[in-house]
């Protein structure tokens, strides 16, 4: 079924002819946050910080998240009506201009994070070919073109095909990370745990250690939304929110193991030092070379499926966006193979773009990752921000006449939290974020002009005017290296 079926048939009032289930959503939101930050996590938090420092960034993180995920799920009990999650939201709590914004900076990320995909495979081959670098190099840069470009025509030959692939990749890369948590437990050494839990060797305090951590978290978890933005297919709409939560709990009990464990196995200054993907190389010093190859190849597996599916996302929310005239009429075509090519395209595109920047950066991952998180933030901020408008507007009353005072506090400290991400990010990737974002509102000209509709209201007009002054900060602090990538 095609995405114009679907939409055709929504406006009629008939239910998609494909309904997917709870656990095909799990499955779903699962494969999208497992990809490549797992694998990174133990040189990430080595660089900022010691076992005492970890937990604690682990426990504001999944705390944090978790309140965004029951966010999603409230809003998708509450408004049924709205598709494509995170974009919807903002739309309907705050206009048409930040809901632009809202589904151009989700896109953005996803694009940037397919990135640090191709940037981690080069790395992990790197080892064995060292003209690959650390997955920075022109010559990495050129292979990981035509994967990219590779997985464009699998992608145009038919959606249906590729969702077959993730459902496959999604229980085959889970498997090699289970095995590290389980091999390193074996091979635990409580001494070296023991002298690396203070983080003595860190400068600063505990409060900079943990957030120099944050935005690694927030790219792990990128993907909680997942099951939201393909709301419209659910079979039941209470399953949304409850493939959101499994999927969430699942993984974060998943990604703290993998961090924690590893300050067992040895120094966290060796750690820290670790080429990426660190994860095979705390494997390499508890069973030796096999444990490298065993977690490289399920990196691999790993990084692929999760390309795929982010791959999908983000051409879905073009597409949805384009459907409600938010973004300009060529993003709403689709083959008769469920392909939205023009969507698929300029995904594509920008991820191009940015592989080509990274060799302009110190550190090509790192870099990568970073902004992944940031351009996500705006987006979620708008979510959780919604959920406080319904919380606290007319009909707030929940079912049966229930308070929404729950939902509410959840509400607010997801808000809250997503804020705190914001400030964690330091100016550094908000401006860089904003580079990003000011082209766009092209976009939304484009597609007003189309509807023949009045340009900006003058609240849009000093949001936008405010995105532009921070585009043009961001380009002269690179320009005068007052901030570097």
């Amino acid at each position: 079924m095609s995405h114009a079926e679907t939409s055709d048939q929504a406006a009629a009032g008939a239910s998609p002819a494909v309904k997917l289930t709870l656990a095909t959503l799990t499955m779903m939101v699962v494969g999208s946050m497992v990809g490549a930050g797992v694998f990174s996590l133990p040189r990430r938090f080595a660089q900022e910080t010691g076992v005492a420092g970890a937990l604690i960034a682990w426990a504001i993180a999944g705390a944090g998240m978790l309140m965004l995920a029951f966010v999603f799920q409230t809003l998708a009990v509450r408004r049924p009506d709205l598709d494509a999650g995170v974009y919807a939201y903002a739309k309907a709590g705050f206009g048409e201009y930040l809901g632009f914004f809202s589904a151009f900076g989700y896109w953005a990320s996803a694009c940037v994070g397919n990135v640090t995909y191709w940037v981690l495979i080069m790395s992990t081959i790197g080892a064995i070919w060292p003209s690959l670098g650390d997955g920075d190099t022109l010559l990495a840069v050129v292979l990981s073109s035509f994967g990219l470009w590779a997985f464009f025509l699998l992608i145009r030959r038919g959606v249906k095909e590729a969702a077959a692939i993730n459902r496959i990749v999604t229980v085959a890369k889970i498997v090699p990370i289970l095995v590290f948590v389980i091999l390193a437990l074996f091979f635990f050494k409580p001494s070296v745990f023991a002298d690396n839990f203070g983080g003595a060797d860190y400068a600063g305090s505990l409060f900079n250690q943990v957030r120099g951590t944050m935005l690694a978290t927030v790219f792990v978890f990128l993907g909680v939304e997942g099951a939201s933005v393909y709301s419209r297919h659910a079979k039941r709409r209470e399953d949304v929110g409850r493939a959101t939560i499994l999927g969430f709990l699942s993984v974060f009990a998943v990604f703290a193991s993998v961090t924690i464990v590893s300050y067992g196995i040895m120094p966290m200054a060796e750690i820290a030092e670790l080429r990426q993907p660190s994860m095979a190389g705390v494997l390499e010093e508890a069973v030796g070379t096999w444990g490298k190859v065993f977690v490289s190849v399920g990196l691999i597996i790993s990084v692929l499926g999760a390309y795929l599916a982010w791959t999908l996302m983000a051409a879905e929310v073009l597409f949805v966006a384009a459907k409600d005239d938010d973004m300009p009429r060529f993003l709403r075509k689709a083959t008769s193979e469920d392909v939205p090519v023009p969507a698929l395209l300029m995904t594509t595109a920008l991820s191009q773009v940015v592989l080509v920047v990274t060799m302009f950066s110190d550190d090509a991952f790192n870099f990568a990752l970073d902004l992944t998180s940031a351009l996500s933030l705006i987006p979620f901020l708008l979510a959780a921000g919604f959920a406080v408008k319904i919380a606290t507007g007319p009909g707030r009353e929940g079912v049966a006449g229930q308070s929404t005072r729950k939902e509410l506090v959840i509400a607010v400290i997801a808000t809250l939290y997503m804020a705190f991400l914001l400030y964690a990010a330091g100016l550094k990737f908000v401006l860089v974020s904003f580079i990003i974002y000011a082209p766009a509102t092209l976009l939304f000209i484009k597609a007003r002009r189309e509807q023949n509709q009045r340009l900006f209201s003058p609240r849009e007009a000093v949001i936008c005017a405010v995105s532009i002054a921070g585009a043009v900060v961001g380009v002269i602090a690179l320009a005068a290296g007052w901030i570097d990538l």
